[in-house]
């Protein structure tokens, strides 16, 4: 199993890297290897140097980072609810981290303040969600996601009513609940990647307790695990990640939910080894979207959550009748 297990990672190392290379090269003006290498090596031509440097590169790095940070985030909460379904998009994180930005683009805030705002209003939702989900101390898989769904139906119908009446800011309120990162800039990557690198890790040093958990809440607090406080942490954790995605990529749904679900078939359900996997995983398959959303309707440019929700759609209610099927559970 662990000589299987190295082999997928080096093929999703091996993948990412061909999937990054692909991206900086494809777009509306095509830019062949040689060209992306002579201007690595300080040869290239103005033209190709500010393509590649100035626009591609820092659009590859968030599309890679957001990925990661979305499909560990979604990774930690589906073993933490024991159900494969969950993830910062369906529990309405997503929807949250963007009414909290929705708010900040109205009253002019900037990159650091709309991020802050993102966060607050995540954090809020999932808290909200969390609270109403528990009965008799203990939360209710199936409530916690229909409150999810029922929560993000409502934001999206707040968010449509601040479009409604700030015309002027209708452009920017559009990217953010479309996603996408054909305005990403060195500002937004220098930003971005410490908060969900450093966050990704914080929840990966819970993978043992979350391991736990998995096997059952009494069985992992008879194994000093103060499951209350690490379904906490853990929930703030993964909205930092999520607020700070949605921040500067826009809602991007499903990369939470398809990623792990598949990389837990692939590697197991030991966190130790699905999160890293899934990282490597969700940064090659957001790649793999924003590539698909560049070239796909060339030269127009197709939101990149309208791709991820055209795959995350379908496999949703695969898992659905799965589900039905064989009842809840991991």
């Amino acid at each position: 199993m662990r000589v299987k297990r190295s082999a997928y990672f080096l093929i999703a190392f091996l993948a990412f890297i061909l999937m990054a290379v692909f991206s900086i090269s494809a777009g509306a003006v095509d830019m062949p290897l040689r060209k992306i290498l002579d201007v690595f090596l300080g040869k290239g031509d103005e033209a190709s140097r500010t393509i590649i440097l100035a626009l591609r590169l820092p659009r590859v790095i968030e599309a890679a980072v957001v990925g990661m940070g979305l499909s560990v985030a979604g990774a930690f909460f589906q073993g933490l609810l024991r159900n494969p379904m969950a993830d910062p998009y369906v529990l309405g994180i997503s929807s949250g981290a963007a009414l909290g930005a929705t708010i900040a683009i109205v009253l002019g805030f900037g990159i650091l303040g709309l991020n802050a705002m993102a966060f607050i209003a995540s954090l809020m939702t999932v808290f909200f969600v969390y609270a109403i989900s528990k009965v008799g101390g203990r939360i209710s898989m199936t409530t916690m996601l229909l409150a999810g769904i029922a929560v993000s139906a409502f934001m999206s119908a707040v968010i449509s009513l601040m479009m409604l009446l700030n015309h002027g800011e209708l452009s920017r309120i559009i990217f953010w609940t479309m996603g996408g990162f054909n305005l990403t800039s060195w500002e937004d990557v220098m930003f971005s990647v410490p908060v969900i690198a450093i966050g990704s890790f914080a929840l990966y040093t819970f993978s043992r307790d979350v391991n736990a958990i998995l096997t059952g809440e009494e069985v992992a607090e008879h194994l000093g695990v103060n499951t209350e406080l690490v379904k906490k942490v853990v929930l703030a954790l993964g909205s930092l990640v999520t607020a700070t995605a949605v921040s500067v990529g826009g809602v991007i749904g499903f990369v939470g939910l398809i990623v792990p679900h598949i990389s837990r078939l692939m590697v197991g359900a030991d966190n130790r080894v699905l999160v890293p996997f899934s990282a490597i995983f969700g940064a090659t398959f957001l790649l793999f979207a924003d590539v698909v959303a560049r070239v796909i309707l060339k030269p127009v440019e197709v939101p990149i959550g309208i791709i991820t929700a055209a795959f995350g759609g379908p496999f949703f209610l695969y898992l659905l009748i799965k589900n039905r099927r064989k009842g809840e559970g991991m």
